[in-house]
């Protein structure tokens, strides 16, 4: 694992984005036509619908931090976000529902293009504002998998897809955005343990967690 003690941390990257969009938009296709997308995504109070939305938004907002000539550091891109239902996540992007299933994932493939052409072009010194730490591109290259990968999962389980993503993939964002999961454990069910989605062997399942995405150098 690359996050051993004593090995070097292998980056995150535009690839890494692009990987974990492009499975993610895979898996999910494969949902049956009857599948209901307004279902609870995993133990969400969010359907599935709308936590593409959001996943997509939060790709697209990801990569506007990192846009501007001098990227804010003390709050986020002042867009207007709105809520579809009191609780329901508050968003820049929403889908049209009427392009269906197809249409919302075309936003989500659209999120994920744009977060991956701002980590390949903006400078490596470039820092932009997150909540968690101000962040690199790398640690937006990073959040952005995350975020993929764990709200896939809760998806997937609403819609009854399967959803198993690399364990490459899952040890790079473990190493980069939380320092302190274990690091001899299965990589996959680290990371929803990390995210607060699952227990793991001595470990309970977390009632509050965070990423930390400050430069770790």
């Amino acid at each position: 694992m690359s996050d051993a003690p004593g090995s070097p941390r292998v980056p995150v990257t535009a690839a890494d984005v692009a990987h974990a969009v492009g499975l993610a938009v895979t898996a999910l296709r494969t949902a049956p036509p009857a599948a209901d997308w307004d279902a609870l995504a995993g133990s969400s109070e969010w359907g599935c619908w709308e936590t593409v939305e959001h996943l997509a938004d939060g790709l697209f907002s990801y990569a506007a931090q990192l846009a501007p000539e001098a990227p804010p550091m003390d709050g986020f891109i002042p867009f207007v976000w709105t809520r579809q239902k009191p609780g329901g996540p508050a968003n820049v992007l929403l889908a049209d529902r009427g392009s269906g299933p197809a249409g919302l994932l075309q936003i989500l493939e659209v999120g994920g293009t744009l977060l991956v052409a701002m980590v390949r072009t903006a400078s490596p010194r470039t820092r932009a504002f997150h909540g968690y730490g101000v962040a690199d591109p790398e640690g937006f290259a990073a959040m952005g998998v995350v975020e993929t990968l764990v709200h896939t999962h809760d998806v997937a389980e609403g819609l009854g897809v399967a959803w198993v993503p690399p364990a490459d993939l899952c040890d790079r964002v473990l190493g980069r955005l939380f320092p302190d999961a274990p690091v001899d454990t299965e990589r996959w069910p680290t990371l929803l343990w990390a995210t607060g989605r699952a227990e793991l062997p001595g470990r309970p399942r977390l009632t509050s967690w965070r990423w930390y995405s400050a430069p770790r150098d």
